[in-house]
């Protein structure tokens, strides 16, 4: 894929190059013909297929003519064209906002403003470089389609339909689970032995995407066995395969291009539904592991209805088939609540532990049912189809689905707007690069750098979004570079100026060059390229052994101010702020679900703190997708992230759901369970500040810290332990908010195992930044 690439960038940038040099005798057009196939075809990266490359190709011209006219007529003044830098180099990162695509384009359309902002100020000269931006993306585009066209990479749509097919698989194992006794009891892939007592995925292999139990224990622990048996035997296959499935919707799994993270509806649903299907499975699996004294038939009907649920929004999810039905499965879920709030007509569990396991192991497979349905909806918002009117319009607290509602304008403006704050990693990249390239526009002209545009494209493809990044670039790039220069004096001092030679030989150079980059590495490619860029300024003006001396101060000066940025502007990148961001995010989903409860409880009407939760999550969620792609010390990097993300992404989906299934104030007339029901929240919520307040002293909570035992051991103890039914079918909602707290810890549990013994932080190494 990279020759096929390589082979096709320069045979565009060759032949756009040659026929504007020779043919029409314009060096300008030439240029930027070259360049312009060179900042969309080496610098940026497209993702789809061809068809969708090249159109993104063609989209990019609009926004090429604009920074090159822009760039041409600052170019009057060294300072207006560094003040120009900041404004187009904040612009254009900021845009990395508004999805992967942007992000990709990044870097190639800040070429098209750099370039034509340096000396010589020729607005007369405005024709031609359009020209040759026109030619260089046109037959870039062309040759996408016919030259080694790229396979089409894996959509994520076929990754969330894979994965809703695996969960209903598991729903069915769920349905079986529920139908008769389970013989036996063991240790679940929830929860199974692994080869150390802490991974990365939480201990001794632990998932964090769903507790071991729905008790919160281990199915070995006493406790847990004392509630029931087991799993049944044939479930171990569902629940790793489902595992596996939805592990490969986490955005470190995916391709970046690949993502649904643009700012419109369709991304929006795509990413809701996938969280839907992380909740729903979450839910099943705690189904399937949850030992029940007695069958539960009704519990059964529920699931068979949320596995056929899935199954239609499998294929739907590709487009293969009809956008799916909600109202089926709302069907279902109308007809469980009717029948457990008439639980006369089945036997009623002799003990009351058996009978708290029956009312615990309805309230979760209600859990996984109103995740089905919440998945349909997202999945009909993504093929554009008609969903329910909004029954809050404008309240994002209480409508999950808000989104499918607004104007695309209106989603963008939002996204943008909510970005724009240094907490954001977004806005703190943009700032970084755009305060960078602007310094180092000021330097090529305070030095009167001869080439000064190699040195901005310098900082540009040097920086990187944390300190100690930029510096491991540094001794390749730098390296690359000497030796390339090294290299280029004996060829231009043998050649002399001879274009016909270069041009000659500039198409094998520029293939090796653009292929050893990707295979090779940084250093082949800046010294290889630094030869192609000799052979091309030979060939527009006369040049001696000195164009390589140039080169390389000026990608010198370049990589200096970058790293100098890089030092001063957020130097740990997205470590530091992921680490304030998720010790925000478990504060705010504290608040959230207390919230929750005395909302249901009526105790109180909202006053916002799962919206804040939720906008917290999207800061928090941006900040671990760029931590994982800088390098960090292992020994710094904290409690299991994802897990705390996950546990926090529990929160609000869970509290989305009952806040639409459980009316405001459904509790009010039962004081003491209300009053059980807010210390039990107060409990949990003391938890999840307590993991809070270990982020923010940069160490880790242990478990005895957190008190997560003594809090599961109240939450069982005041659980409903029901000799009869309820009262009323009003009280139905107390268990519902009981199991979905019991949960939480749950998850929480995993954020700082217990095998992990909270460390102190270790000291900075001598010349690491702080």
């Amino acid at each position: 894929m990279a020759v096929h690439r390589a082979l096709r960038v320069t045979l565009v940038a060759c032949a756009g190059f040659y026929v504007c040099r020779y043919a029409l005798h314009d060096d300008t057009m030439a240029t930027y013909a070259l360049f312009a196939a060179v900042a969309t075809g080496v610098l940026s990266q497209l993702g789809g297929g061809p068809e969708d490359r090249a159109r993104t190709l063609l989209a990019v011209l609009p926004g090429a003519y604009l920074l090159v006219t822009t760039g041409t007529l600052l170019a009057v003044r060294a300072w207006s064209a560094a003040l120009g830098m900041l404004v187009v180099g904040f612009a254009v990162a900021y845009g990395s906002v508004g999805g992967p695509r942007l992000v990709g384009l990044a870097n190639g359309l800040q070429l098209f403003y750099i370039l034509p902002c340096f000396p010589p100020y020729q607005p007369g000269a405005l024709p031609s470089r359009l020209a040759g931006v026109s030619i260089g993306l046109v037959l870039l585009a062309g040759a996408e389609l016919a030259l080694w066209p790229e396979r089409t990479p894996v959509r994520y749509q076929d990754r969330l339909a894979r994965a809703t097919e695996t969960v209903a698989r598991l729903a069915d194992s769920a349905a079986d689970a529920c139908t008769a006794p389970r013989a036996s009891a063991g240790a679940t892939d929830l929860d199974d032995p692994g080869p150390g007592p802490a991974t990365a995925t939480g201990p001794a292999g632990r998932d964090p995407t769903g507790p071991a139990t729905a008790t919160g224990r281990d199915p070995t622990h006493p406790a847990a066995q004392a509630a029931g048996p087991g799993r049944s035997a044939g479930a171990s296959g569902p629940l790793a395969a489902s595992r596996a499935a939805v592990d490969g919707l986490r955005p470190s799994r995916v391709p970046v291009l690949e993502r649904p993270a643009s700012a419109g509806a369709a991304d929006r649903a795509l990413t809701h539904a996938a969280a839907a299907l992380r909740y729903t499975r979450t839910q099943l699996a705690r189904v399937v592991t949850l030992g029940a004294g007695a069958p539960t038939p009704e519990t059964a009907v529920l699931l068979r209805a949320t596995a056929r649920a899935l199954r239609e929004a499998a294929p739907a999810v590709r487009a293969h088939a009809p956008a799916p039905d909600p109202a089926p499965v709302q069907e279902a879920i109308t007809d469980f609540e009717t029948a457990r709030a008439e639980p006369a007509q089945e036997p009623w569990p002799a003990t009351p532990q058996a009978a708290e396991a029956r009312l615990r192991l309805g309230c979760i497979a209600l859990d996984a049912a109103e995740g089905a349905r919440f998945l349909l909806i997202a999945v009909r918002i993504s093929r554009h189809a008609p969903v329910p009117p909004d029954p809050h319009p404008g309240d994002r607290w209480r409508s999950p689905f808000w989104y499918a509602h607004l104007p695309t304008r209106t989603l963008w403006w939002r996204r943008f707007r909510g970005h724009l704050t240094p907490r954001s990693v977004y806005f703190q990249n943009a700032l970084r690069i755009a305060a960078a390239l602007a310094a180092a526009r000021l330097v090529a002209g305070a030095l009167d750098l001869a080439h000064g545009f190699w040195a901005l494209l310098a900082t540009l493809t040097l920086m990187r979004t944390c300190a100690a990044d930029t510096r491991t670039t540094l001794r390749p790039a730098l390296t690359g570079t000497l030796l390339g220069a090294l290299a280029t004096v004996p060829l231009l001092l043998a050649v002399g100026e001879r274009p016909a030679v270069y041009a000659a030989v500039l198409p094998v150079a520029m293939l090796v060059a653009f292929t050893a980059g990707p295979l090779l590495g940084l250093a082949w490619g800046q010294g290889l390229f630094t030869v192609v860029v000799a052979m091309i300024f030979t060939q527009l003006a006369p040049s001696d052994w000195r164009l390589a001396e140039t080169r390389l101060i000026d990608v010198v000066t370049g990589a200096a101010v970058g790293t100098l940025a890089g030092l001063c502007a957020w130097p740990r990148g997205g470590g530091s702020e992921l680490r304030r961001s998720v010790a925000d995010l478990l504060r705010d989903s504290a608040l959230a679900l207390q919230e929750t409860v005395a909302v249901v409880t009526g105790t109180t009407t909202g006053t916002g703190a799962l919206r804040r939760a939720q906008h917290t999550l999207t800061f928090a969620e941006a900040s671990y997708a760029q931590f994982q792609t800088e390098r960090h010390d292992q020994a710094m990097d904290g409690p299991n992230w994802q897990a705390a993300l996950l546990a926090c992404q529990h929160t609000t989906r869970g509290a989305e759901q009952l806040l639409t299934r459980c009316p405001p104030g459904s509790l009010a007339p039962w004081p003491r369970t209300v009053e059980r029901l807010e210390r039990d929240a107060a409990l949990v919520a003391g938890a999840f500040q307590q993991q809070s307040h270990g982020l923010r002293r940069r160490r880790r909570p242990g478990r005895t810290e957190l008190r997560l035992a003594e809090t599961e051991e109240v939450l069982l103890g005041e659980r409903t332990l029901a000799a009869g039914p309820p009262a009323d079918p009003l009280l139905l909602t107390a268990t519902d908010l009981s199991v979905w707290l019991s949960g939480l810890l749950d998850d929480l549990a995993a954020v700082s195992p217990p095998g992990a013994a909270p460390a102190p932080e270790p000291a900075p190494a001598p010349g690491r930044t702080p």
